[in-house]
């Protein structure tokens, strides 16, 4: 039996082969209830199997697991009846309507008539999906299919989803219509566990990120945390003349100073103490600043450095997530 504070996800040491193809190698999770917590990792770094076996559709070669509560090994139904699982493809009927995708959830759900109608109703008008309901799912553009995907999830109301790559393939637009519904089932209380080669989507929505590289996790943290482990943060100082710019030059013991735009590079780790002792050495100095942007190492830069390759590199484990 779970309670509110047990974490929604743990898991020690999961390792798993595919013959003799090592793609998990003791990994380690721990997801609070209500957050978003992301995986991120090239094509092939272990990502889809990880999800696979959190989500009991295979089982881990070693170590152990436990999510909503329950042990993943010794009480999988107990897991299945707690998770949704939206995967890299749509799962919906071409040939069936919205509704009738739908339905037919509520229907292997036991909803009962009444109930599931009731159900099927709010999630259409959840996702925009209303003025669709009668079309079938092969008029349907990939925004919206994967929006009824989705829904289908959330037809049994499960406590923890895991979103397998979900807005691959989808336009901008659509993958912002996706994010706004991750943030609006966090706040009603779900845990999501999102997989993801779109940095700027972790960025985004994650409460804490994991860079999963080669079956293990390299690096763990919040946004902010994994940027500031990388070097290249800075503050740029801009200023009205020459003499605040030699002046701020001195303060600042050795930042070189950019004569013709009038402006300073200053190292810096993005911390707010850091910022803060900066601008009082300039307020103590009685330099006047005309302008200041702080810039910070992005996931992309997180990612190269921690990987040694771009979030989309291929390999021959790619073979064995899939």
């Amino acid at each position: 039996m779970s309670t509110p504070s047990e974490p929604a996800i743990t898991a020690t040491g999961l390792r798993r082969s595919f013959g003799d193809q090592l793609v998990l190698d003791g990994i380690d999770l721990d997801v609070p209830r209500g957050t978003v917590f992301s995986l991120l990792g090239a094509n092939g770094a272990g990502k889809t199997t990880t999800v696979k076996i959190l989500s009991t559709l295979i089982a881990a070669d070693g170590g152990s697991a436990r999510v909503a509560g329950h042990d993943v090994a010794a009480e999988p139904d107990a897991v299945r009846a707690a998770i949704g699982v939206t995967g890299q493809f749509s799962a919906v009927d071409n040939l069936l309507t919205g509704r009738e995708n739908l339905t037919l959830m509520a229907d292997l759900h036991h909803l009962g008539r009444a109930a599931g109608r009731r159900r099927v109703a709010d999630l259409l008008d959840r996702f925009d999906l209303a003025d669709a309901a009668g079309k079938p799912v092969a008029a349907y553009s990939g925004g919206m299919r994967r929006r009824l995907d989705l829904a289908m999830t959330l037809v049994g109301t499960p406590q923890v989803i895991f979103l397998d790559e979900p807005t691959t393939g989808l336009d901008p637009r659509s993958r912002r219509g996706m994010w706004q519904i991750v943030r609006d089932l966090v706040a009603d209380g779900v845990t999501i566990f999102l997989t993801t080669q779109y940095l700027e989507e972790a960025d985004e929505l994650a409460d804490r990120i994991a860079v999963l590289h080669r079956g293990t996790i390299v690096a763990e943290g919040t946004a902010d945390e994994l940027k500031r482990r990388i070097p290249g943060g800075h503050v740029l100082l801009r200023f009205a003349g020459p003499s605040e710019l030699e002046s701020a030059a001195r303060l600042m013991g050795g930042a070189a100073p950019d004569g013709d735009a009038l402006a300073l590079r200053v190292p810096h780790d993005g911390s707010v103490r850091e910022l803060k002792a900066l601008l009082d050495r300039l307020d103590a100095g009685a330099v006047d600043v005309d302008s200041m942007s702080l810039h910070t190492p992005d996931l992309d830069d997180v990612f190269l450095a921690l990987t040694g390759g771009p979030a989309h590199e291929t390999g021959d484990e790619k073979v064995a997530t899939r």
